[in-house]
Parts: structure tokens; C-alpha cells; sequence
């Protein structure tokens, strides 16, 4: 733990007015509680960066896809399903901008862009 790890543990517990080693064994109990919540919340910043490299590149793979569509397109193809696969990937998009902002704002102390 570093020091503005340290600070932000005691500050913690003096807000809720325990003694640290208070504090520290109810929220180890509560993190136990429910372990597959705690494992997502204390996954590595590494972890979720590496998700949302994962993510960028599907969605890099998707618009070389969308270029095949337009080119079947121009050349007289039909693509029934087009404006649903559209906005299904706006929509993916849209949820990786909200988490790459999130992450930042995380990284940034809880401050928002």
C-alpha cells in the first residue's frame, strides 16, 4: 500500500468513525461476502485496459466488415438486417466510450471529464 493508498484507507475509517483495523476487517467480511462482486471490483486497472484493447480491436474487425457490406451494397447486394447490425455496434461503441471515460475518471480520482 502506498502512501495515498494509506491516506485514503485512515480517511476512510475516520469518516465512519472506526479505528483502522476496524474499518479493515469489515470491509474484508463484506468483500467476502460476495466474492465474484469483489473480484470484479478489485480486478487490476491492467485487466480492465487490457478488455477494452480486446474491445477496440473487435470493433476494428466489425467496420472492416461494414466495409464488405457497403462494397456488396454498391454493387446491388441487399442487407436486410443492416440498420440493426448498425446500431448494435454504435451501441458496443457507445459502452466502451462510457467505460474507457469511467476508467479515466477512476484513474483521475473520481473526476469527470
Amino acid at each position: 500500500m502506498n502512501d495515498t493508498e494509506y491516506q485514503r484507507f485512515t480517511d476512510a475509517a475516520a469518516h465512519c468513525e472506526m479505528s483502522n483495523a476496524a474499518f479493515l476487517a469489515y470491509a474484508v467480511d463484506k468483500a467476502a461476502r460476495d466474492l465474484t462482486c469483489t473480484a470484479a471490483e478489485i480486478a487490476t486497472e491492467r485487466e480492465v485496459i487490457d478488455e477494452l484493447f480486446a474491445a477496440r480491436r473487435h470493433l476494428g474487425r466489425i467496420h472492416g466488415l461494414f466495409n464488405q457490406v457497403a462494397k456488396a451494397l454498391n454493387s446491388g447486394a441487399d442487407a436486410p438486417h443492416l440498420d440493426a447490425a448498425t446500431e448494435a455496434v454504435r451501441g458496443a461503441a457507445r459502452r466502451m466510450e462510457d467505460a474507457t471515460d469511467a476508467l479515466l475518471a477512476h484513474r483521475d480520482g473520481g473526476a469527470t471529464a
